[in-house]
């Protein structure tokens, strides 16, 4: 653990806390003990996900419900809380066990995407919903006007695009999983009947099916 950890949180959220233990917690993974941050995950992801809504409930006031949870679906993914924490600086402040650090989880989509909504999850119970939501507002403020229109789901798109073009519905086959339990890789195979196929990679099932599906669109120009 970093020596200025709390430097860090203050820099970081804009409050120095008043202690750490939450925090330390938040960074630690169940490799390097047991009281580690999966119940402040499950809180901080409900956190995340409730200034989210209200955040796009108010920037976006025309916009239909599928609309707005196509939205939050694209924003509140592993990758790109993971994202959120590399930009934050929280890598070198992970507590990890060696097995996971000789495994890259300091690199997993997985595992920062975790840490970050943990980190969420215990500055909210410090500082409450407010200070959660100044701190979400600003790490995500690059993030929330990215695309004009709500982005489709790649796997909805390739529905709707074999659908229209009387092709049988997208079939997705796991072809590969490789890595440990606290970091997998899934490699996943989609085909639209022997008209075309792609594969992609992805740190669980559902996120290879989504890269693969994309990866399909793209081939056929969609």
């Amino acid at each position: 653990m970093s020596p200025d950890l709390g430097g860090w949180i203050e820099a970081t959220f804009g409050r120095r806390p008043r202690d750490l233990t939450a925090y330390e917690r938040a960074l630690t993974h169940g490799s390097q003990a047991a009281a580690n941050y999966e119940r402040l995950e499950f809180l901080g992801d409900r956190v995340l996900g409730l200034v989210m809504a209200e955040w796009l409930y108010a920037n976006f006031a025309h916009e239909p419900e599928g609309a707005l949870s196509r939205r939050l679906n694209a924003l509140v993914t592993g990758p790109v809380c993971a994202d959120v924490g590399r930009a934050l600086g929280v890598v070198p402040h992970l507590r990890l066990g060696k097995q996971a650090r000789d495994d890259g989880a300091a690199n997993s989509d997985n595992v920062l995407g975790d840490v970050v909504e943990a980190l969420i999850g215990a500055y909210y119970l410090e500082y409450g919903l407010e200070a959660a939501r100044d701190f979400i507002r600003g790490a995500w403020a690059d993030r929330i006007d990215v695309h004009s229109q709500a982005p489709k789901h790649p796997k909805s798109a390739l529905q709707e695009w074999a659908a229209a073009h009387n092709r049988r519905p997208p079939d997705y086959e796991i072809v590969d999983r490789s890595g440990p339990n606290h970091a997998p890789r899934f490699t996943v195979k989609v085909t639209v009947g022997k008209l075309a196929e792609a594969s992609a990679e992805g740190t669980s099932k559902q996120e290879a099916e989504t890269a693969a599906a994309a990866a399909l669109l793209e081939k056929l120009g969609k």
